[in-house]
């Protein structure tokens, strides 16, 4: 019967884990110790069993009490609705600009296709009749409506972390839902945050269990799902070099049909003069640039609808038969393989699909669904079947196809908006690079590098230097060594290609996962879409001589650069975990730490979560004295887009109260804007730590009440207490009647508890006065540590490859990880301290 009422209650208070009792070690001062090991007994109990790095002087007792008080941890229970996009509560001519700004930033990659597809498509497979017009048309509009319509637009957007796109998202998704992470800094308190909204798969879906299961035993697929999302990322970064190249040239290009004599060397000269406006451009941020370029790309899908009408009316209407899909086995049966090579070019019309969701962190997703539906869509559509309409009487324009179907008296103000589309085109996928960049640097899988965010009001939109001018160096060189568009169309594709794979495989893991949808729709899914982009990207292998292979080489070099990132930074952290400092050690020391305490607080800022840093040591052995307060600082990046301000700082008190030493791990999501300078994030650290510290004594008073009236824990207290943010205490109630044997007992020991309460009452007024005086000179001590001042303390670990270790180990680590090291943006860049707070200290692992 108790086994029944425990389990009950376990359940019924799922959501609050922290109220769960636990053992500690007490010292003489009544103060508890940190101790993050969880040891558990056979039976699934907490068992008293020590940690050999966390435990505290050896004389000190074993007592069981109540939740280790985190900071914040009670906010953290009241769990917030859904993180609310930036745009939901918009007034209606709010949306008006948000259509305006949802153009200018997401659609333009895919609102150019229309420039190149049919001239690249018919260069592989020459038009030699109106049934190859129709049968590439019909490739093109079923093309656009599975991959762009259906796949992205009405099925990945949902697939979003909280508001944010791209392949990290995706990742990080699946993160919270299993814990497949290399790095292993994990706590269970980050699944407290509000952000995290984990939903469990449940019991009667055995097979997102059993998922989930073989996820996180399965080294290999862990590997191998990091090495998708890597390669994903790196097609990503790709896109955004040959994007810039593939729609300036093609809209420059027009110049060689309005003007004659115009020849391609002029066409590459003008497209590298935009390119570089273009990435000029880019640091004045995407709501700016983005109210500027909208209305310039309503106009652009207004001319695509325009001209479609125009050229249908005009020419032939009988290309609406392209709709029926029949047109495509006619296609391939006359034209073979030439029409498998032409795949890669049809493409290109659904280029920037990634890019939607990439940029999803900017929109939300219904703004981004409604304009594509209503707005983009149809004007593509009309604008290829006005295409084809023209081409249907005019076989040899294939070249040029979009500016040969503009009509005379249009073509400059046409040629005047395709360009600056096609700069808008370029951005767009520019902006989708910066986002999965920061996701995946704040990840652990891409050097730190400088982010600048461009916007006050949306902390999504940023602008990283470095990139920006990386990708524009890369552009111009794909300009100038591959002029031709047919060319660059394929490297295009390759480029889209492959992110549009891993994005497939994450979704329908997502799918299994996490939405937990019928098996067959996962199944359709998967195979219907990985099938169509495989036969895709086999047609495009095929021509990847002709100059495309550069892209290639390209993405697996950034794959090299983030997985060597990756595998340094986790052998970096695992060497630390090792060879953090034992509690042996500071127990032999004693409070004074074996030198001179000096007033202040010193913040030893290191990427451990749980454990003393080796580094403190170095510290201790180094310097001729310590602070009187020390904090282990973890700036630390949780798998979720945002984290709270009020669930920012997790404290934990390490050794015994008199040695005056914490552990705080700051967290922030990958869409975390670290904004404050080092006096904010001072007085928010101490802050926090004031009531962490008020918390932690109301709870032990709390809990020395309940001693008291019930005895002990398992003589089963009769309440238990929440302490609520506002300093509130509530009963979570009486428990069941179920977890005791029978009635009697439950009477007989209420009798002996209020026998006991006439006793011990004189007792416990004593054991209060005792706390709140404790308690005040401990908040006075930090008062004066913190007028004493604030020290940073970094210590820069670095790692070199044993001398036995083989001979890739040592090149990956000794040269290629350090010299990713040695350029990335250094930590105290990231933290704005000024030197005459900070000291340094250097040390080496051999790994």
């Amino acid at each position: 019967m108790t086994e029944e009422g425990s389990e009950r209650e376990k359940r019924g208070l799922s959501s609050m884990d922290s109220m769960e009792s636990r053992w500690v070690y007490q010292d003489e001062e009544g103060s508890e110790i940190d101790n993050d090991g969880d040891g558990r007994g056979s039976g699934g109990e907490e068992s008293p069993l020590r940690d050999s790095d966390d435990e505290d002087n050896a004389e000190q007792r074993l007592i069981r009490t109540g939740p280790r008080i985190d900071s914040f941890d009670v906010e953290a229970l009241e769990v917030p609705g859904a993180q609310r996009n930036d745009f939901e509560d918009a007034t209606l001519g709010r949306r008006i600009l948000l259509v305006f700004q949802t153009l200018g930033v997401v659609f333009g990659d895919v609102g150019t296709s229309p420039l190149y597809t049919f001239s690249v498509m018919f260069s592989k497979a020459p038009v030699k009749g109106n049934e190859d017009v129709l049968g590439a048309l019909s490739l093109v509009l079923y093309t656009l409506i599975l991959i762009s319509l259906i796949k992205y637009v009405l099925i990945v957007l949902w697939a979003n972390d909280d508001g944010e796109g791209g392949t990290f998202a995706l990742y990080s998704l699946i993160c919270r839902h299993a814990k497949v992470s290399l790095l292993p800094n994990q706590l269970p308190s980050d699944a407290r945050i509000s952000s995290f909204r984990l939903k469990v798969p449940s019991a009667e879906l055995e097979r997102s269990l059993k998922i989930k299961e073989r996820l996180e035993t399965s080294l290999t697929l862990k590997k191998l799902l990091l090495m998708l999302v890597l390669a994903g990322t790196s097609m990503v970064i790709a896109d955004g070099v040959v994007t810039p190249a593939m729609s300036v040239i093609s809209a420059v290009g027009g110049l060689k049909i309005g003007v004659s004599g115009f020849t391609e060397d002029h066409v590459v000269m003008i497209s590298i003069a935009f390119i570089i406006i273009l990435f000029s451009l880019q640091r004045y941020g995407t709501s700016k640039v983005g109210l500027v370029v909208g209305p310039a790309l309503f106009i652009w899908f207004c001319s695509l609808g325009g001209i479609g009408i125009y050229n249908l009316v005009k020419y032939d209407t009988r290309v609406l038969q392209a709709f029926n899909p029949i047109h495509i086995y006619y296609y391939f049966k006359r034209n073979s393989t030439k029409a498998w090579y032409s795949l890669g070019g049809c493409l290109l019309c659904a280029t920037g699909s990634e890019a939607m969701f990439a940029d999803l962190c900017y929109f939300s997703v219904r703004s981004v669904q409604l304009t594509f539906m209503f707005l983009v869509l149809p004007c593509l559509l009309l604008g290829y079947l006005g295409q084809a309409a023209y081409l249907m009487e005019n076989h040899v324009d294939t070249t040029q196809a979009f500016f040969s179907s503009v009509p005379s008296g249009a073509f400059w103000p046409v040629f005047l908006i395709a360009n600056v589309a096609a700069l808008i085109a370029s951005r767009a996928m520019t902006t989708a690079t910066f986002s999965c960049i920061k996701q995946s640097s704040a990840l652990g899988c891409f050097p730190r590098l400088k982010i600048i965010h461009t916007s006050r009001k949306f902390m999504g939109q940023i602008y990283i230097p470095v990139m920006n001018w990386f990708l524009l160096a890369l552009a111009l060189v794909l300009v100038c060594n591959i002029s031709s568009i047919y060319e660059i169309g394929n490297a295009y594709a390759i480029a889209e290609l492959g992110v549009m794979m891993m994005t497939t495989i994450l979704v329908t893991l997502v799918m299994l996962l996490i939405w937990q949808i019928n098996i067959f729709v996962v199944l359709s899914f998967a195979i219907l879409f990985l099938g169509l982009e495989l036969t895709f990207f086999s047609s495009v292998l095929w021509s990847v001589g002709d100059g495309s292979w550069i892209i290639l080489v390209f993405a697996v070099v950034i794959f090299l650069i983030m997985y060597i990132w990756n595998y340094g930074s986790k052998l970096k952290y695992e060497t630390e975990v090792k060879k953090k400092m034992s509690m042996d050690v500071l127990r032999e020391l004693g409070p004074d730490l074996g030198t001179v305490r000096a007033p202040g607080i010193g913040l030893l800022y290191n990427e451990l979560a749980k454990g003393v840093p080796a580094i403190f040591g170095h510290f201790l052995t180094t310097l001729p004295a310590v602070h009187s307060m020390i904090i282990f600082v973890c700036i630390k990046y949780v798998p979720v887009s945002v984290v709270p301000q009020n669930e920012r700082f997790l404290f934990r008190r390490v050794c015994a109260k008199s040695y005056h030493i914490f552990r705080c791990v700051a967290r922030y999501g990958y869409k975390d804007v670290r904004k404050e300078n080092h006096q904010t994030f001072e007085q928010l650290l101490i802050e926090s730590l004031d009531k962490f510290i008020r918390r932690e004594a109301q709870e032990r008073s709390l809990e020395s009440d309940s001693d008291d009236d019930s005895g002990s824990e398992e003589d089963h207290s009769l309440s238990r207490i929440l302490i609520a943010p506002n300093g509130s205490v509530y009963s979570l109630g009486v428990p069941l009647l179920a977890e005791f044997k029978d009635t009697s007992n439950f009477v007989a020991e209420a009798r002996a508890l209020e026998e006991g309460k006439l006793e011990t009452s004189s007792s416990t007024d004593q054991i209060s006065i005792d706390a709140e005086q404790s308690l005040e000179k401990e908040l006075s001590f930090l008062r004066k540590a913190k007028e004493s001042g604030v020290v940073y303390l970094l210590g820069h670990g670095d790692i070199r490859a044993r001398k036995d270790s083989w001979f890739i180990k040592k090149l990956v680590i000794n040269y290629f990880y350090a010299f990713l090291r040695k350029n990335c943006r250094r930590g105290t860049a990231n933290l704005s301290v000024p030197h005459s707070h900070l000291i340094q200290v250097g040390m080496t692992y051999m790994v």
